[in-house]
């Protein structure tokens, strides 16, 4: 069986990773967004998820380690929960495209994507962000990044992120 040490840095690594490729191909499709003239709604509150998702990354780890690192009761249950996560949101992003980004670039006149799970839930990128926020720290018994961070998440989500992309979407489906 693996340390959980290792184990908490292994999934660490994987979410660096991930997040890395992410960023990247965001950036990517950000200058095709833009050449196509997107214009970004909401910039201002992009450096609050920025900061809040670089805080959940370094604390969660600090937290399992320094309350004694140690697999919760459970933690497969988390694990799952983490790997369902990590599916809707790769579902998503397969499903936006070269539309998918991590600021809120709307196309002029491109219609809403209405494939892959946005067939289902409005959100699903959130969704998934949600979950993995809490499933990675429980994995571990971090409980309190599990807590906080999602509670911050949701409020930044459901008080201003959510509210101004869909503002921005049906602005560009009124053009």
């Amino acid at each position: 069986m693996v340390s959980p040490t290792l184990g908490i840095a292994g999934l660490w690594l994987v979410i660096v990773v991930q997040r890395l490729v992410e960023l990247r191909i965001a950036k990517r499709n950000e200058a095709w967004a833009r050449e196509q003239g997107a214009v970004e709604q909401g910039a201002g509150h992009y450096p609050l998820f920025f900061v809040l998702h670089t805080g959940w990354l370094l604390a969660w780890p600090v937290e399992a380690w320094l309350s004694g690192p140690a697999l919760m009761d459970g933690w497969w249950l988390a694990l799952a929960a983490f790997a369902v996560a990590q599916f809707l949101r790769y579902w998503a992003i397969t499903s936006l495209g070269s539309r998918w980004n991590t600021r809120i670039l709307v196309l002029p006149d491109a219609p809403r994507i209405r494939k892959g799970p946005y067939r289902f839930i409005p959100h699903p990128n959130y969704v998934a962000v949600i979950i993995e926020l809490a499933a990675a720290p429980l994995v571990f018994g971090a409980w309190w990044t599990a807590g906080v961070v999602g509670v911050l998440n949701l409020a930044l989500l459901l008080g201003i992120r959510i509210p101004a992309e869909v503002r921005a979407l049906d602005e560009n489906e009124r053009q």
